[in-house]
């Protein structure tokens, strides 16, 4: 898209904040030094800005000598908050909507407060800047030409193995937000699901000072981490489109005890050798084969 130069290094509109409007300001998701030089002038010349957490945002307000007065917008209170300051703004204020880390809106509150200023005809101004899938999509090593980012995965087992389920086939890396106390039993999930040898990239503490990326099979980054014990950290789970021509293996396409029952019947095993066996296959440990084998009956 070719760069509007009207003003030298932007639009004439971009010269300093105009008229009422709603700013989109993108803020670290880490490192301080990732903000635009923009995104501190505009935060420096607002009325307001709306946070998530103030503590949070006057770290990087202070980092910066910025003085503008905040207010809390939260996930509890963005209902009753986003009509308030539409009213502010239709009043002539000039409002930043910040998140505690990267961009408002992406798995963070703002949707609300855009969607009612877009229907009171209130510019909403797009300050764009760091985002945590998009850094950890393009150095994950997987393909980017397409793509889905769909935020946290669900946090209870059934609804997570049914999302994931539906990405079984698909032709396109699939990027997910996770909490990191849920990361392991997700990618036992993930080996379930969609068998061990499937490419994954986990992404932790992104631009931060102990960032990591984990690139592999399921099985083998859920074996290491495994090991390591606690998870801790900002996660972002990558997932590997489908490779042509691979498809599951019959051991890696049924549950855990019907996978032990196969063994049984098909090589004679006793249920110890058996479990054994397909944790060896799936990556798991052989306490959770047992436990999902004691589940089945």
């Amino acid at each position: 898209m070719p760069e509007d130069t009207r003003n030298g290094s932007g639009s004439e509109r971009d010269a300093s904040v105009g008229g009422p409007s709603l700013y989109l300001v993108a803020t670290p998701i880490g490192n301080l030094e990732d903000i635009t030089l923009r995104a501190l002038r505009v935060l420096k010349e607002v009325d307001l800005i709306a946070c998530e957490d103030t503590r949070q945002t006057l770290k990087l307000l202070s980092h910066y000598g910025i003085h503008t007065r905040t207010v809390s917008y939260h996930e509890h209170n963005e209902m009753t908050k986003a009509a308030e300051l539409v009213v502010d703004l239709e009043g002539g204020a000039k409002i930043a909507l910040v998140t505690d880390a990267g961009m408002p809106g992406i798995s963070d509150p703002g949707f609300h407060l855009i969607a009612l200023a877009i229907r009171h005809h209130v510019p909403v101004v797009p300050i764009p800047g760091a985002s945590a899938f998009l850094a950890a999509l393009v150095a994950s090593g997987l393909p980017t030409d397409s793509f889905r980012f769909s935020g946290f995965l669900p946090a209870k087992a059934g609804q997570r193995r049914k999302l994931l389920d539906s990405v079984k086939d698909s032709p396109r890396t699939q990027v997910f937000y996770e909490a990191p106390h849920r990361l392991l039993q997700t990618l036992a999930d993930v080996v379930e699901v969609l068998g061990n040898n499937r490419h994954i990239v986990v992404a932790r503490e992104v631009t931060k000072i102990h960032e990591e990326f984990l690139r592999g099979r399921a099985g083998g980054i859920l074996k290491q981490l495994k090991a390591r014990g606690d998870v801790k950290g900002e996660i972002t789970l990558l997932i590997a489109k489908a490779e042509e021509g691979a498809a599951a293996s019959p051991s890696e396409t049924v549950s855990v005890a019907q996978r032990v029952r196969e063994i049984m019947a098909q090589e004679n095993a006793n249920e110890k050798a058996a479990l054994k066996k397909v944790a060896k296959e799936r990556g798991i440990g052989k306490s959770e084969a047992y436990r999902e084998w004691q589940q089945s009956k």
